[in-house]
């Protein structure tokens, strides 16, 4: 095939790929804007982040729990996890125009929950032509149907306050060892084969010496587990501990320092190492559980902590009996 073809040829399938699920749900009304008033907060001297509420999705908070992150290039915005829906994308760019009147040049994307990056398509809407980065595996989970999900999923946890939102995977990919330069901004990007989910980028802003963590670090939250395991999400906090940063943005939760990550490290490793013991010992999960609660009493209030336990507990337990073998 001649080059030309090839090349229109792809460019053909990338358009379909990334713009079908518009005209798919073209006939739906757009639901309205983000109620709640959020703001804001510099974290360094180009870093903003919208700390987003720590209770999932739901009617009150019409779908909005992320940390939203940009940072103001030379001549442009570089934006990181732009929120689950188009209301909080649209929120998110209301409040970039709040301090700064450039483009936003760029998103990226740290994994394919949506929470995190259903919002990209206010920012794709906005300014088109945008780059969008995110691991491959990313792009190819949320191509093949994850998008779709997280989409259906925000719109029943909201009773229809997220409606008019449609996924647009990411469009350009990175990896582990990239740095990207953007905007006059340079950004190393992390990623191991399996952490909280097995497409997990963490971003390290050079310029400000910022590292946003996406969904492998929360702040006095847990969330869910199933799309990785405890062994690998550990291995990549260790690593993230070697990162010698000054701001730690979590996925959730408050903006602080390495104590974030230590923290939360911790929580996983204190779950996975007592039920490993514990498994040993010939106890069954339901048995373990109890001593797990025990052991993390201190930080019992975190949000979600005691519903996500017991699942928690079972992955672990699921995770060391396969180990055993």
């Amino acid at each position: 095939m001649p080059k030309q073809t090839r090349s229109s040829t792809a460019t053909l399938i990338l358009f379909i790929l990334l713009w079908a699920p518009i005209q798919l749900n073209a006939g739906e009304q757009k639901a309205g804007p983000i109620q709640a008033s959020y703001s804001a907060e510099q974290v360094a001297p180009s870093t903003y982040v919208i700390h987003g509420p720590l209770a999932v999705p739901n009617p009150e908070n019409q779908g909005f729990m992320n940390n939203p992150a940009f940072v103001i290039g030379d001549s442009g915005i570089i934006v990181i996890d732009a929120g689950s829906t188009v209301q909080v994308g649209d929120m998110v760019l209301e409040q970039i125009s709040t301090v700064s009147d450039l483009p936003v040049v760029a998103t990226i994307t740290t994994h394919v929950h949506g929470d995190h990056w259903l919002g990209n398509q206010a920012i794709a809407e906005t300014y088109p032509d945008a780059k969008h980065y995110a691991h491959p595996a990313m792009i190819e989970q949320a191509s093949a149907g994850e998008g779709q999900s997280w989409v259906d999923q925000m719109r029943a946890l909201t009773n229809g306050a997220s409606a008019g939102t449609v996924y647009l995977p990411p469009d350009t990919t990175t990896d582990d060892g990239a740095e990207l330069k953007i905007a006059g901004k340079t950004f190393r990007i992390f990623h191991d084969p399996v952490a909280h989910t097995d497409n997990d980028i963490t971003i390290l802003l050079l310029d400000d010496s910022v590292l946003f963590l996406g969904d492998t670090v929360m702040n006095n939250r847990v969330g869910r587990l199933d799309d990785g395991n405890f062994k690998g999400l550990i291995a990549f906090l260790d690593r993230m501990l070697t990162v010698d940063a000054k701001v730690y943005v979590p996925g959730h939760g408050a903006t602080g320092d390495r104590q974030v990550v230590e923290d939360f490290r911790n929580l996983f490793d204190t779950i996975y190492s007592t039920v490993a013991e514990q498994y040993d010992n010939g106890l069954a999960d339901f048995e373990i559980k109890p001593i797990v609660e025990d052991r993390i009493n201190d930080i019992a209030t975190w949000t979600d902590l005691k519903q996500a336990l017991g699942k928690l507990v079972s992955l672990a337990y699921l995770e060391a009996e396969e180990d055993a073998f």
